[in-house]
């Protein structure tokens, strides 16, 4: 696995140039500081996930554009991770499955949370969905300041354009599958 940081940092390059941005405009979009932006293009700083998710929201593109994708000799991408994102302030570790598919509408995540962990997410765009299976320990899943525990095994699908968060309440890492569908990007 390669380290994120290079390929975020000119991702964000390339969709700021894109857009014709400027970090003032680009912090306004995702609601991540100026200076934050900055140190983030200039790879001097590897995000969280909570900040990754509030920069690909302003841009309106997939979480995963931000992780590599390895290719198969001479073809196309094969969605393959070749990045994983750890947030060890969160503790939580993002390992992308499957990279946004414009045809499917669709991304998914293996996620793990360390014990006592929490992630809260800030509302996706609108329509957005996300679909979370846990595959081993206990998650407890946030919904409008509710919160819902789910063992392997269960699943739940809800609108994420709501603020939602998950959480690990127990004394082993929690994992679980995130797979998010856009209705448009």
């Amino acid at each position: 696995m390669q380290e994120p940081t290079p390929h975020i940092a000119a991702t964000l390059k390339t969709l700021r140039a894109a857009q014709g941005w400027s970090l003032d405009r680009a912090s306004r979009a995702t609601g991540v500081s100026k200076a934050m932006l900055g140190q983030i293009e200039r790879g001097e700083s590897s995000p969280t996930v909570a900040t990754l998710w509030k920069i690909s929201g302003g841009f309106r593109v997939s979480f995963s554009l931000f992780f590599e994708q390895a290719s198969v000799e001479g073809g196309p991408p094969n969605n393959a991770a070749t990045a994983v994102l750890e947030d060890a302030a969160a503790g939580m570790t993002v390992t992308p499955l499957f990279a946004f598919d414009p045809d499917l509408r669709f991304e998914m995540f293996l996620i793990e949370l360390a014990p006592g962990a929490c992630s809260e997410s800030s509302p996706h765009e609108r329509g957005v969905v996300e679909h979370v299976v846990v595959l081993e320990g206990v998650l407890d899943l946030g919904l409008d300041g509710a919160w819902d525990a789910l063992g392997a095994g269960e699943a739940r699908r809800f609108a994420a354009d709501r603020e939602h968060g998950y959480r690990n309440p127990g004394d082993h890492a929690v994992r679980f599958h995130d797979i998010i569908h856009y209705p448009s990007i």
